[in-house]
């Protein structure tokens, strides 16, 4: 494999609204496509937004349009796949672009990979987390029954992924009752400060996504910046190359 290839860029965008999240996905898989970017796993916490998978219902929105707007939350179609879910401040959403014929052309494996980095990243906190056959997530057990900590939903073209994962590390809960999250009617989402029982800031488990997602899809990760991403996606090859030589020389050194 080329020493490009073992290179993932991570690009954390910090609060960004849904809408423009979706754009910056589609601009970076037709760049990932075109092979002017590597890998790229894009970080970010979107305002309050409620999405609806391809082959979600949309009975499982159970808030009127008049509450969404009284709750300043929006409301979004998206071509993942999953059902419905929030999104908010507090929760972080992974959206890893990645071109899976130089991985593993299986989206069963990319699905439960994704869980494997959520998994570890939980784990070194200390916290015991499981899979449940049919339902994508992660989840724990508690008092109150199993509950889920992060959920899934992807989109696949070419074999170049977009969407991905929410993590939900200090999420507003309540925004929940809105739906009926992932369709699933008996189970209740948590967060890992509900499940710490203390306040737990992204910017504590944000470097162990990171770092559980390089180990779990065997690349090193290298930190780039949101100017240089767009830079680079745009198709300037000289300043795409200057980054990956940068990142190989990195690599080389680990």
């Amino acid at each position: 494999m080329p020493q490009s290839e073992k290179i993932c860029w991570v690009v954390d965008r910090g609060l960004l609204p849904y809408g423009a999240g979706c754009d910056l996905q589609r601009t970076l898989v037709a760049a990932r496509k075109a092979g002017v970017i590597p890998d790229v796993l894009l970080l970010s916490e979107h305002p309050h937004v409620i999405t609806l998978g391809r082959n979600g219902r949309r009975q499982n929105l159970l808030a009127s349009r008049h509450l969404l707007a009284q709750r300043n939350v929006e409301f979004h179609p998206a071509d993942r796949g999953g059902d419905i879910t929030y999104h908010g401040p507090g929760q972080i959403v992974g959206y890893p672009i990645l071109d899976l014929t130089a991985h593993r052309r299986d989206v069963r494996w990319y699905v439960g990979q994704l869980e494997e980095v959520m998994m570890r990243a939980t784990s070194d906190f200390g916290v015991a987390t499981k899979r449940i056959e049919g339902q994508h997530g992660v989840w724990v057990d508690t008092p109150a029954g199993e509950e889920k900590l992060a959920a899934l939903g992807v989109h696949l073209s070419r074999w170049v992924t977009s969407h991905g994962f929410a993590y939900n590390v200090s999420t507003d809960l309540r925004f929940f009752d809105l739906i009926v999250p992932c369709g699933i009617v008996d189970k209740r989402p948590t967060s890992l400060e509900r499940i710490l029982g203390r306040a737990v800031s992204s910017s504590e488990i944000r470097p162990r996504l990171i770092a559980r997602f390089g180990e779990v899809f065997g690349r090193f990760m290298i930190s780039v910046t949101p100017r240089e991403l767009e830079q680079a996606a745009s198709g300037r090859e000289s300043h795409s190359g200057a980054l990956l030589e940068a990142g190989i020389a990195k690599w080389s050194e680990a």
